[in-house]
């Protein structure tokens, strides 16, 4: 149910010039969870998230936000961090985050205290008192993106939040995202590292060329590849490949191929009723990255997404 949905969308389309940037994009995001809007460079996250947001009006569809027709109405329950990052320099820590909280409609005094636990909890609190221009870039941006929760929104909006941060500030950043969930709140940040999405999403879409290519938990994507098999026979000979399936790959004293259609075990009896036994065995589901590149295709597939 509708209800049920901190964000519903339904064949959102957004046109720049001749180029449909959004091509008819569906949406569904349940309250509580946290939710990955996967693609490339280029895809359409960002001016997904924008229409979703009310920053910028689609040119057809419709869509809901935290139960609001019109986005704006639940600003102040929302927190964004935008793709371009910006503080005042000049602004200390504390208080560019207590001011980020005003603009949502929160005293600035209470603002400020939260900034202080916010900080001390995010490994910060060393940083209050310091000016913006004077913290790396990675401790500047999670700094902001404090400022984006220090409110307790009921939905956070983040748009590539993980980009350019390095593996310390990375996982303080997965750390924040789940308490906020743990909170009670709703996360919808968009990514192009799978590695990320696959260790905190409860659910996501895909988004290639402006279309959703896919929406469904992690596990769903993943199993829209066949289980990989990790064979390896305990005694060796030249018979064991015309045994194996015809995709089957040595690695040296291992055979890789993918989970034959009838299943494993037929295989595994033939393997021991031929006496070449076995001396090791994994099966094994492909990564978040591999299902990815299978449903929108290898020359969409992003680059060193390694996290």
């Amino acid at each position: 149910m509708q209800s049920d949905l901190a964000v519903h969308a339904q064949g959102l389309v957004k046109r720049f010039g001749d180029r449909r940037v959004v091509d008819g994009v569906d949406i569904a995001v349940p309250r509580g969870s946290i939710y990955g809007v996967l693609g490339p460079n280029g895809a359409g996250k960002t001016t997904t998230l924008r229409m979703l947001l009310g920053i910028i009006e689609p040119d057809s569809g419709e869509r809901t936000l935290l139960g609001e027709a019109h986005p704006r109405d639940a600003s102040d329950r929302v927190g964004y961090l935008p793709e371009e990052r910006g503080l005042y320099p000049s602004m200390k820590a504390r208080e560019a985050i207590a001011f980020l909280g005003a603009l949502r409609g929160l005293p600035l005094r209470t603002g400020r205290a939260r900034a202080v636990t916010l900080l001390e909890a995010a490994g910060l609190g060393h940083a209050a008192d310091q000016k913006i221009r004077k913290l790396s870039k990675g401790m500047a941006q999670l700094v902001q993106l404090l400022g984006s929760v220090v409110h307790q929104p009921d939905l956070l909006v983040l748009d590539e939040p993980f980009s350019g941060l390095d593996p310390v500030n990375q996982e303080r950043l997965e750390a924040l995202i789940l308490a906020e969930r743990t909170r009670g709140a709703t996360i919808l940040f968009s990514t192009h590292v799978m590695a990320h999405a696959e260790r905190l999403c409860d659910r996501l879409a895909i988004i290639a060329g402006g279309k959703r290519r896919f929406e469904g938990t992690v596990d769903e994507a993943r199993a829209t590849l066949p289980e990989r098999v990790r064979y390896r026979p305990h005694r060796d000979g030249a018979g064991v490949a015309a045994l194996l399936p015809p995709d089957a790959v040595r690695e040296g004293a291992e055979w890789k191929f993918e989970m034959p259609g009838g299943g494993i075990e037929p295989l595994l009896v033939a393997l021991i009723d031929a006496g070449f036994g076995i001396a090791g065995l994994t099966i094994a589901r492909p990564g978040l990255h591999e299902a990815f590149v299978r449903i929108v295709g290898e020359q969409d597939a992003p680059r060193g997404d390694a996290a």
